[in-house]
């Protein structure tokens, strides 16, 4: 038995590189040092939509702020982006930028994610039933994206959909299809699938079953302890125990921030119920993050088979089954006296 903790989310602010700022040399001399720019001043002016496309050179994207009158030379953008590495991450789709403003400041609202409209944040361990949601609020029909999750190619060797949208910020131009959304999700968690080792499998594990690793992983620690997890995940496997993880019972029920799990939860029928199952579920229970997928591959070196979060932040690893006794009974005292916040 082990205990079960809340997930935690953490939003990953990241995007695609999108922006190709080429020709940098070129376009500064061809600006001139006197390239026309809006004096920094807070402005005050309304917003304009401006829309970047994915691939959109740092030149489209200069021109474009000039034609709606976002910056005064397109020349003192690019000369402003060019010197600016972070320049290479304006997200592709729609951005509310304010008019008259100088290339420094334009550049700063680009780069804001605030002022991303229809913006879709996947959170490290979301299930892909949340993602769906979110694409719904950004503009997506849900008919569209139901038909998309269920017909969309997967990679050879995966099974489900689960556990290939890999967390992150996303942002698409208008009238990108929810298929292509999905697409550059699983595009980006196929990189850090390859990047983290799971691709290679290992003999043991095939590349599903380490992914489903990494989003048991995800729901059950904090990325202090992911190397820890991961091992008891893989000495429990080792050894013929059951895998008995709350979050598993979560995934099913699709319930979150529960400390409690009720004995009548652990006897659902489901092949996802690592109670009644032995061995990994039939895939993932979520959408890991990076780190929980190195750790999938690279447990930490221990003989534990239990661990329990006695308070928030306090989470304890044993290979004593009394020793779990006596730290359960810590937890207990700790819930009652409303340690844990509120279960319900």
């Amino acid at each position: 038995m082990k205990l079960n903790r809340p997930a935690v989310l953490r939003v990953v602010a990241a995007f695609a590189i999108v922006t190709i700022f080429t020709g940098g040399v070129h376009q500064i001399r061809k600006a001139g040092g006197g390239a026309p720019d809006f004096p920094c001043t807070t402005s005050t002016e309304k917003d304009v939509a401006i829309s970047i496309g994915d691939g959109a050179t740092g030149s489209d994207i200069a021109q474009q702020l000039f034609e709606a009158q976002v910056v005064k030379s397109s020349a003192a953008f690019f000369r402003v982006a060019v010197a600016d590495a972070r320049s290479e991450r304006i997200a592709p789709g729609s951005h509310s930028i304010q008019i008259n403003l100088c290339a420094k400041d334009a550049l700063e609202q680009l780069l804001d994610p605030k002022r991303i409209t229809n913006l879709i944040s996947v959170i490290e361990g979301a299930w892909s039933t949340e993602i769906a949601d979110a694409m719904v609020a950004s503009g997506f029909s849900r008919g569209e994206v139901v038909e998309a999750m269920k017909s969309i190619d997967l990679p050879d060797g995966f099974k489900t959909i689960e556990g290939l949208l890999f967390p992150a910020q996303y942002s698409f131009e208008d009238g990108t299809s929810a298929q292509t959304a999905l697409t550059v999700m699983i595009d980006r968690a196929l990189v850090e699938i390859s990047n983290s080792g799971i691709a290679e499998g290992g003999g043991k594990y095939s590349p599903q079953q380490l992914l489903t690793i990494a989003s048991i992983i995800q729901a059950e620690g904090e990325p202090k302890d992911f190397g820890k997890v991961s091992q008891v995940i893989h000495n429990r496997m080792k050894i013929g125990m059951p895998l008995q993880m709350d979050s598993t019972v979560h995934y099913i029920q699709k319930l979150r921030g529960d400390i409690f799990l009720s004995t009548k939860s652990t006897l659902i029928k489901s092949d996802y119920n690592t109670y009644r199952k032995y061995g990994l579920p039939p895939g993932p229970i979520g959408n890991p993050g990076s780190a929980a997928m190195v750790a999938a591959v690279n447990p930490e070196a221990g003989d534990w088979v239990y661990f329990i979060t006695v308070s928030p932040g306090d989470t304890r690893f044993t290979s004593s089954l009394d020793q779990f006794n006596i730290w359960k009974a810590e937890y207990k005292k700790n819930l009652r006296a409303g340690a844990f916040g509120s279960t319900k």
